[in-house]
Order: C-alpha cells, then structure tokens, then sequence
C-alpha cells in the first residue's frame, strides 16, 4: 500500500470509531466530545488538501511506506 492508501485507511477508521464512541445511540457510546476527534480528522484532511502537508504522511514515509506511483511488487 502506498502513503495515500494508508492515509485514507486511517482516516476513516478514526472517523467511524470516534462516531461509535460519540453518538448516544451507539452501543459503544462513551462520550460526545469523542465527536471531537471526528472534526480534528475532517479538518487535518481538509487543510492537508489546500497545504500539501499532512503529520501522517510524514510519519509513514519514515517508516519506508512508498509513495504513490513509486515501483511496487504485486
């Protein structure tokens, strides 16, 4: 997987958990501040839209993850 895949796999993963965590109808409800993280997600994405720079994609690629489009084994 490349750095944008890993980005879009964590990013939805944290949104839906933190919606299972914030919504008072789920039964993983913990709190509604987990809502929070939810917005700090959304907006982290949309900042890195107009930036260029996200936190995750800079962690990753010090772990060796390949960018897009750089040769890959199938």
């Amino acid at each position: 997987m490349t750095v944008q895949r890993y980005i879009f796999v964590f990013a939805g993963f944290f949104i839906v958990l933190s919606l299972a965590l914030g919504v008072e109808g789920s039964p993983l409800f913990v709190s509604r501040w987990a809502l929070a993280f939810t917005a700090f997600v959304g907006l982290n994405l949309f900042q890195s839209g107009f930036t260029n720079f996200c936190p995750l994609a800079v962690i990753l690629r010090k772990f060796g993850v390949p960018e897009e489009g750089a040769s890959r084994t199938r």
